[in-house]
């Protein structure tokens, strides 16, 4: 299939170099309002619409405008008000529409462009998000989400907007728009019924659903849900209550909700884990099981007000929206579970955001979007961050700070700087130099910590040094005192490479530890075996094998005994049928530190796996036995030990 441009009157087809997110700056222009009509066809699987886009310029002398529009969509007319028609190219590299404008705009200056386009949207096409579907149009589940750019997109993901909605279906199917204002719908030609739907505050609309029958409706902490599940229905139950629970979770942290009614849209397979858009959120089946998913749940409803409610003013500055809907990951979990349950969480996160070095947080724009370093920076370390400043600002502080600017930009966009300063008006504290740190440069400290203890006439007397290698490096970094008696606690004021400490206590010092909560992002030798690891898995999932082993060596470097590094190089080896160098890692994943506990099950079940592929079954039917011994049971390893000894394991059959 071709996605060339249909040439019509003055459009032209031509390639236009460079990316989107390269060409941001020229021109630029804010759209204030779409008119959408939209006739979809299940059956068909295709979408006819006419998108009016009225937009103004924000500099002078603006001759064109570039749209982003799925390349499945053919352009046939593209008119201003008077029926002009507007000069056009198409780029299918980065999904573009360039117009040329007869005549310049000045700045401010309003105008509106009318786009007639259609075409079919099955779910295989290439998407503007390599290797994910947002949207596909098929008789039992039509969504189409903001990111597919199933209509003319500027700013992708920064420029808010209203809209209005007409969309047309047939009989017996019905249009979800989310928190949408939905007038009465109307039957329209052949068959079809219209649905409308106004969103009067700006925003990112636009992500839809078509379904068939009633939804499950839940309600739960006063929140209504209305879910829409097809092949998981009986999960909508546990579903509908864990976002009852969550959105008034949120609620008491961030303020009202943009919406007090969630639709939740079963998609299906190749769609994203989840995607929420204002009042809806879609999740993929893999996504939904009996235990719901608190971490997806707990995201994608943080993102109704971190990211639809408030949103980035630009994409250097997603580490706000992203980060804050991690963050909120760990909050749920710490209200759930305890302080240890969210220390876990961050201390996951932290060896993500340290996977990526560059760019600084504040050119996040450079990163494609999706990607492995796109979440580990804006969503990992935008989270890395935030603990950071709760722990600089103090709890009361900072939660003052969570509920201040979901009220203060509702229905806004932010940046980074916006942020600083009202957490600066909140704590009264100049906290420049935390944003210059953090935000606007990269790297991380790695502490080395030297101290003497002198006795004194009322005690003793701790006297130290913290070095690390950043030179503009400043944070308040904790200081415990293991002592005879209570431990002493203070905070260091750690600034350049070297800072000097001196702490008084009553009892007998027996052990300095920096840092003692990990609340600082930062570098140790454990901390780089981890590092190294989660960069290999992050290249084992895109299948560059060669790369993950350099990264696991890495580890192994550092500690020659870590048996994650081990268990991970083997399975790089059983991927590719190297099933000798196979056993030979899991082995020393068994000899090695056991870390995490589960290296061990799982290396006992997959050694058994080798054996029975070569034909050893009695030395398989020995490593099930150990497995079993072990009663570690993480991701149901008994139960998976249990199968295999009743029946061999069989090699995979690989297509040729």
């Amino acid at each position: 299939m071709s996605y060339a441009l249909i040439l019509f009157g003055l459009l032209l087809v031509s390639p236009w170099p460079g990316s989107a997110q390269e060409r941001r700056t020229n021109p630029r222009l804010d759209v204030e309002h779409y008119v959408i009509e939209a006739q979809i066809n299940p059956a068909a699987q295709t979408l006819a619409a006419r998108v009016d886009v009225r937009f103004s310029a924000l500099d002078g002398n603006t001759t064109g405008a570039n749209f982003e529009l799925n390349n499945a969509l053919n352009v046939s007319r593209i008119v201003d008000t008077e029926g002009r028609q507007i000069p056009a190219s198409r780029s299918q590299q980065d999904f573009t529409v360039r117009l040329n404008f007869p005549q310049a705009l000045t700045k401010g200056q309003s105008s509106t462009i009318s786009f007639t386009y259609d075409g079919k949207l099955t779910g295989n096409e290439e998407s503007p998000v390599y290797g994910i579907k947002f949207a596909a149009i098929g008789p039992e589940i039509t969504y189409l989400m903001y990111p597919a750019r199933w209509f003319p997109i500027n700013d992708y993901t920064t420029d808010r907007y209203t809209a209005e909605l007409k969309i047309s279906v047939p009989e017996g199917y019905r249009v979800l728009a989310g928190a949408g204002r939905e007038d009465a719908s109307e039957r329209a030609a052949g068959g079809f019924i219209t649905y409308r739907f106004a969103f009067t505050s700006p925003g990112f609309p636009g992500s839809i659903a078509v379904v068939r029958g009633e939804p499950i409706r839940i309600a739960s902490q006063g929140i209504t849900s209305l879910l829409y599940f097809r092949t998981q229905k009986d999960q909508a139950q546990p579903h509908g209550e864990e976002l009852g629970k969550l959105m008034s979770f949120f609620s008491t942290l961030y303020g009202l909700p943009p919406s007090a009614t969630l639709q939740v849209v079963e998609t299906e397979p190749g769609t994203p884990n989840g995607y929420a858009g204002p009042g809806i959120i879609f999740l993929t089946p893999r996504a939904i099981s009996s235990r719901p998913n608190i971490r997806l749940l707990a995201n994608q409803t943080a993102r109704q007000w971190w990211g639809i409610l408030v949103s980035p003013a630009t994409r250097n500055h997603l580490w706000i929206s992203n980060g804050m809907a991690r963050y909120s990951e760990a909050l749920y979990l710490e209200q759930l579970e305890g302080p240890a349950a969210l220390d876990n969480e961050m201390a996951n996160t932290y060896v993500e955001a340290l996977t990526v070095e560059e760019p600084p947080l504040i050119q996040s724009a450079r990163l494609e979007d999706y990607s492995p370093e796109y979440w580990a920076a804006t969503a990992g370390k935008g989270a890395a961050v935030l603990h950071m400043l709760r722990y600089v600002i103090g709890d009361a502080k900072f939660k003052e700070l969570i509920k201040t600017i979901p009220n203060q930009f509702a229905n806004k966009s932010i940046t980074t700087e916006d942020f600083r300063k009202v957490a600066e008006q909140l704590t009264g504290e100049n906290l420049q130099y935390f944003f210059l740190q953090w935000i606007e440069s990269t790297g991380a400290p790695e502490f080395k910590l030297e101290y003497t203890v002198f006795r004194t006439s009322k005690g003793f007397r701790v006297v130290g040094k913290v070095a690390q290698d950043l030179d503009t490096f400043r944070m308040p970094v904790e200081l415990r005192i293991e002592t005879e008696g209570n431990p002493e606690e203070k905070r260091v004021e750690v600034v350049g490479t070297s800072s000097e400490f001196a702490v008084e206590t009553f009892g007998k010092p027996k052990q300095v530890i920096l840092d003692p909560r990990n609340r600082v992002l930062r570098f140790s030798n454990p901390m780089r075996v981890k590092v190294a690891i989660r960069r290999g898995e992050q290249f084992m999932e895109i299948g560059e094998y060669t790369e993950a082993l350099k990264e696991f060596q890495k580890a192994l470097d550092v500690n020659r005994n870590s048996s994650l590094a081990h268990y991970r190089i083997a399975e790089v080896f059983m991927l590719q049928g190297n099933y000798q160098s196979a056993a030979n890692e899991f082995r020393e994943a068994l000899a090695g530190d056991l870390e995490p506990k589960w290296t061990e099950v799982w290396s006992h079940i997959n050694l058994g796996k080798i054996f029975d592929i070569t034909g050893q079954r009695e030395r398989a039917i020995n490593e099930y036995q150990q497995a079993l011994r072990t009663k570690d049971n993480t991701q149901n390893a008994q139960e998976e030990a249990a199968k295999y000894l009743k029946t061999p394991y069989e090699r995979p059959r690989r297509d040729q």
